[in-house]
């Protein structure tokens, strides 16, 4: 399988993508707990389809030394035990705002009720941050058909 087109050779398109990448890069030198952020961008790349995004976080994650028993449980968070109230509720923000068109009124106040209980300020702006860009992400290449399964981590620096 070949991508569309490749954002990385396109000059319109990889000027978006470094933009984006940037931002991710304020996000990772942020105090949310790298773990979390993996998580995040996990299941919202599987609730959106971007087996691009899946693979590469899988494989990131686990290069950071996350268990394969807890990323395997990530699609079915809410039955896991295997995650801590904190990451239950930046999961379910992840859920909401990425499913946002399928909620009449957006993220529900409880869900970011719930999610302020665990992180500060700082922590929730980049919570909102790390949701936005991997959505943004998970439809670029889910348009361009970015092929799955033979990123490495650390690829892309």
């Amino acid at each position: 399988m070949e991508a569309r087109l490749n954002p990385f050779t396109n000059p319109v398109l990889g000027k978006v993508f470094k933009h984006i990448i940037a931002a991710n890069k304020v996000l990772e030198e942020s105090t949310l707990p790298a773990s979390t952020q993996e998580l995040v961008k996990l299941r919202a790349s599987q609730i959106n389809g971007c087996g691009f995004c899946t693979d590469m976080h899988f494989k990131d994650a686990v290069h950071a030394g996350e268990s394969a028993e807890r990323l395997n449980l990530v699609a079915a968070w809410r039955e896991a035990t295997v995650f801590t109230e904190a990451e239950r509720a930046a999961l379910e923000l992840a859920e909401e705002a990425t499913r946002i068109a399928d909620a009449a009124g957006g993220v529900p106040d409880e869900v970011w009720a719930n999610a302020a209980r665990y992180y500060d300020e700082d922590q929730l702006g980049a919570l909102v941050g790390v949701i936005t860009v991997i959505n943004a992400f998970n439809r670029g290449n889910v348009m361009l058909q970015m092929p799955a399964g033979d990123y490495q981590p650390g690829q892309f620096g």
